[in-house]
């Protein structure tokens, strides 16, 4: 082990490991955030045409699939706006052109959206801004609906913006209220809150919720601690609520990469990062994983290798020892390739290095890039490198430690008929399955298949149907088909003989599935 900590520690230092093995794991999560504030990422402008955004919508997601990646967490709600139809906030004007817009006689596009995902084999994420209610200052840019204009009392004004005030139970209980009307209508995969709780701390101003705080806070209860815990309680409750109604959708929380300092605390990071999420955004993301109220986290670690107040490795490794009861995914920052102040940024090899650091991390379960548009046209070097070490293969995601026990079912064998285009296999009792799996297989079946042995992967039709392409199976005798389930369990495999007939499949692959 201390040979091959030596051996890491000198790759990180030099220019490329390419010597060394890179590990393809079968369960990784991929994924890459899509920021739609001031179109960012995505629409271009919200006065594009619906067919244009729609054609960039799928522009992005060609380009992560082609890259093998599997999860888009797609920001919906920017600053108390939503990209679909909602009871609680007007339509975004970055993405019809003029906030509260609306076009009418139209698919609902964020059904779209998931939908196009899902063809894919992506989780789409619900990303949400909860405290943010404007962008800047020009309020009059605002729907008549928007809660600054309904709910002023829930306003703060802080540096250029404003923001709901925490404190308040109101605004608490609204917040919640989103994520149900999401969580209700939308078949998403996952609900993902950002960095943004109380505002990151501007000198000179104050964030005025002293009223707030004299009202609501308990005996004692310092400011800081009082802030803590509102944003303890939005957390929970979020959690709980999300859990009644869909366990299987997923709660994830992606906070500024740095905890604590180890000067403020000695159980923080060697980092000498000028803010932190616990002590300036008042967040507490250790807590709400040792909770098991998170299903994953995903702090932000934006910062070269070996910057020296704040490296990448040592802040990856403090989140690798710190987080409990929760997936650990790394947030990556490919918008600084060539363009930072920091120059280890010009290395084509800054970033690869940081992936391997997570593949050689235990804890860690996958990476996420800000942000999409990042390496799209751009750095093809640096994109043809991580096509070809790091995802050559797919990877399914994670399941996460929430997941509920799940007991074994039967699958039974499926009715089998070919077309010259394609296979359709036709199952029983698959109402708890979402996408079926294809892997190249001999006669035997394998207690599991890895990705390079993937033929396909597709989403479960109506009445158990599942279809494959002709093409994907190419002249095969046998394929290993597997299940996964809304949770992202995948079954035990069944082996389909292509050429023989349904009786002898019938009785071949009778009793020999189970989910694990």
């Amino acid at each position: 082990m201390r040979v091959f900590l030596g051996i890491l520690l000198i790759c990180t230092g030099i220019a490329s490991c390419s010597s060394l093995k890179i590990p393809h794991p079968k369960t990784e999560f991929r994924g890459f955030w899509v920021a739609t504030v001031v179109n960012i990422d995505w629409p271009k402008s919200g006065a594009d045409a619906l067919e244009k955004q729609q054609n960039d919508f799928l522009e992005i997601l060609s380009f992560y699939e082609q890259m093998n990646f599997n999860a888009a967490i797609v920001q919906i709600r920017t600053a108390g706006d939503a990209f679909y139809t909602s009871d609680f906030a007007p339509w975004s004007r970055f993405l019809t052109g003029h906030e509260g817009k609306v076009r009418k006689n139209q698919e609902d596009l964020l059904k779209w959206m998931i939908r196009e995902t899902h063809k894919r084999g992506m989780e789409f994420h619900a990303w949400l801004n909860p405290y943010r209610a404007t962008f800047d200052l020009k309020t009059e840019v605002l729907s008549p609906i928007h809660d600054y204009n309904l709910h002023p009392e829930w306003m703060v004004r802080y540096g250029k913006k404003y923001y709901y005030d925490p404190g308040i139970p109101e605004v608490r209980q609204r917040m919640v209220q989103v994520i149900e009307e999401v969580v209700a209508n939308y078949d998403i995969d996952g609900v993902h809150f950002d960095d943004y709780f109380y505002p990151y701390t501007i000198a000179g101003e104050v964030f005025n919720d002293s009223t707030t705080f004299s009202q609501y806070r308990l005996p004692n209860q310092s400011l800081p601690d009082w802030r803590r815990s509102n944003i303890d309680s939005l957390v929970q409750n979020s959690h709980q609520y999300i859990k009644a109604k869909k366990p299987w959708v997923q709660f994830g929380v992606s906070p500024f990469g740095v905890w604590k300092n180890k000067a403020t605390d000695p159980m923080g990071s060697d980092t000498q990062a000028g803010q932190t999420t616990y002590e300036n955004l008042f967040a507490d993301p250790i807590l709400w994983a040792d909770q098991g109220w998170l299903d994953y986290l995903l702090p932000q670690v934006y910062w070269s290798m070996e910057l020296p107040v704040a490296s990448h490795r040592k802040i990856t490794h403090w989140w690798a020892n710190n987080t409990n009861n929760a997936n650990l995914y790394i947030g990556n920052g490919p918008y600084k390739i060539r363009n930072n102040s920091d120059k280890a940024w010009d290395d084509p090899q800054e970033l690869p290095r940081q992936l391997y650091l997570a593949r050689m991390t235990d804890r860690v379960k996958g990476n996420v890039f800000f942000s999409a548009k990042s390496l799209m046209k751009e750095h093809p070097d640096i994109v043809t490198e991580l096509q070809k070490k790091y995802y050559p293969y797919k990877a399914l995601p994670p399941v996460s430690p929430l997941a509920p026990r799940m007991e074994k079912q039967i699958i039974h064998p499926p009715v089998m008929d070919k077309t010259v285009d394609s296979l359709h296999l036709k199952f029983e009792n698959l109402d708890n399955y979402r996408y079926a799996l294809a892997y190249k297989s001999g006669k035997r079946k394998k207690d599991a298949y890895s990705m390079k042995k993937l033929q396909g992967r597709t989403s479960i039709g109506k009445n158990g149907m599942v279809v494959f392409p002709s093409k994907l199976l190419k002249k095969r005798k046998y394929i290993a088909l597997s299940f996964i389930d809304f949770y992202g369990r995948e079954t035990d495999p069944i082996i389909v003989p292509l050429k023989k007939s349904i009786s002898t499949l019938q009785t071949n692959n009778m009793n020999s599935n189970a989910t694990r």
